[in-house]
């Protein structure tokens, strides 16, 4: 059962050819047998007590497409029943009063939660190394990292553990980890999906979105996911719509912009190898390539850097072991229970971003960093716009390389920055954005090492984005290769 699509799933569950229970049971086993380290907080009587209640509203016909299908949420949304610990020591027992609204509208379709997903400590980084509660391994190569932040819900997807899973995405973190563990992921346009509950990392960036094998498992997720919701200000007030309703559409006639700045000198040869592969296969299904440039996409690291910064150090201030989470133990006085309890309670890279952020935002810095890189922000946003008077989508690489080794990064947390070289331009215009699988690496270490490509839409375009992508799925089979032993 667990090599099957949420389509398939769902089809078999509506006739009655097996039951929520079951297919509950089955993947609970397997989470219990995986040494990936991807999820933080199961609980299986919890979660067979939502199958049992999704069998009922299957047995009375008022299912929707996804009742009774298991999934699993990033640690990074709220849920009442299961800890929520943003992959942090600051978060370590915290059981949250109320449900991300992510999370309550994948309930009210009646999906079975299967338990939370480990990720980079407040979502911040590339490579799910700096979660406090451990690193999770990539199933196609256990030396591998999954990618981050996401890279517990990337992992549980490629090993099979679940059939469905949320991510977020704040320069990359729905696109990367999908890319570099194989899966299918999409971050939404900016406001598509509530951020309510999310715990928040950059709040002009962040956005959930869903992960799974297919574009289509993703806009059947991405239809329960989607909508208003008049708790979040940054919410977007748009009429219901069926993301899945154009996947049959020909490619014939798609004008796919090709950005000649994804495609220099930091590319790994095997990477670009396999996106032009792609590209080709565009074509015979009736697509045109055309050249495209985005110039200020080696501006998005910096601009990037100093606007998440800036909006994690402010974010990030309601940790001070006062109302909630983690507190030091020994402490002389406030301040000093403040000063200790962040410092014992977040990790490196999330103090390095508050300092940064902290630092472009104090008098005398503001006008020099942050307000010059929201003016970039805008450019930036300016070359998409002009790049899509010529083209329909735009396609690229995801991560320069396939996934590198565990540890190979974690002194260095600049080359960790410019693995999201490829992503962040998109999160810093608000687009949407997706990864499908379109191959593997060379040679004997990069073999079985997947690479992702990426699809980049005009706003509010996720409909054709994910037609484009169920097409070039129709024709060819990276998105249904499996791990060795999976």
């Amino acid at each position: 059962m667990h090599t099957k699509t949420i389509k398939e799933l769902s089809d078999l569950l509506q006739a009655k050819k097996i039951s929520a229970t079951e297919l509950t049971q089955w993947h609970l086993t397997r989470i219990a047998q995986s040494h990936l380290n991807a999820f933080l907080h199961v609980d299986p009587a919890l979660s067979l007590q939502q199958a049992a209640a999704a069998d009922v509203r299957l047995a009375g016909n008022t299912a929707t497409p996804l009742t009774g299908i298991p999934i699993a949420h990033k640690d990074i949304f709220v849920t009442r029943d299961w800890r929520s610990t943003a992959g942090s020591k600051m978060l370590q027992n915290y059981t949250s009063p109320f449900d991300a609204t992510v999370v309550e509208r994948f309930n009210q379709a009646g999906t079975v939660t299967l338990g939370k997903l480990n990720c980079d400590e407040f979502a911040m980084g590339s490579s799910n190394e700096n979660s406090f509660y451990g690193a999770v391994k990539n199933p196609w190569d256990l030396r591998a990292i999954p990618g981050g932040s996401s890279g517990g819900s990337a992992a549980a997807l490629a090993a099979r553990l679940t059939p469905a899973a949320t991510g977020t995405d704040t320069g990359g973190s729905i696109r990367q980890p999908a890319a570099l563990c194989g899966v299918t992921g999409i971050k939404p346009t900016y406001g598509r999906v509530s951020r309510f509950g999310m715990i928040a990392f950059a709040s002009s960036l962040d956005q959930g979105g869903p992960m799974a094998r297919t574009a289509e498992d993703c806009g059947m997720l991405l239809n329960a996911m989607a909508g208003f919701d008049a708790r979040d200000s940054t919410s977007i007030e748009r009429p219901a719509e069926d993301f899945n309703r154009h996947l049959q559409q020909s490619l014939k006639g798609l004008r796919i912009g090709v950005p000649r700045e994804y495609f220099g000198p930091g590319l790994a040869a095997d990477v670009e190898q396999a996106v032009r592969a792609a590209l080709s296969e565009f074509e015979k299904l009736g697509a045109t390539l055309v050249d495209i440039s985005l110039p200020k996409t080696e501006l998005s690291i910096p601009v990037y850097y100093v606007i998440a910064g800036a909006e994690a150090s402010s974010n990030l201030s309601r940790f001070d072991g006062v109302r909630y989470g983690f507190r030091a133990e020994q402490y002389k006085d406030l301040s000093d229970m403040y000063q200790k309890t962040r410092a014992q309670g977040f990790g490196a890279e999330v103090k390095r971003r508050i300092l940064v952020g902290a630092y472009v935002l104090s008098h005398g810095y503001y006008d020099a960093y942050y307000l010059q890189a929201q003016k970039i922000r805008r450019l930036i946003s300016q070359d998409f716009q002009n790049a899509f008077t010529k083209c329909d989508v735009i396609m690229g690489p995801v991560s320069p390389t396939v996934a590198w080794d565990l540890g190979d990064k974690a002194d260095d947390p600049v080359a960790n920055y410019l693995a999201d070289i490829f992503t962040l331009s998109t999160s810093l215009a608000g687009l949407p954005g997706m990864s499908i699988p379109c191959g593997f690496g060379q040679g004997e270490k990069n073999a079985q090492r997947p690479v992702g490509l990426q699809l980049i839409g005009n706003f509010f375009d996720e409909a054709r984005l994910l037609n484009v992508a169920h097409q070039y799925q129709q024709a060819t089979d990276w998105h249904a290769r499996l791990p060795a032993g999976i």
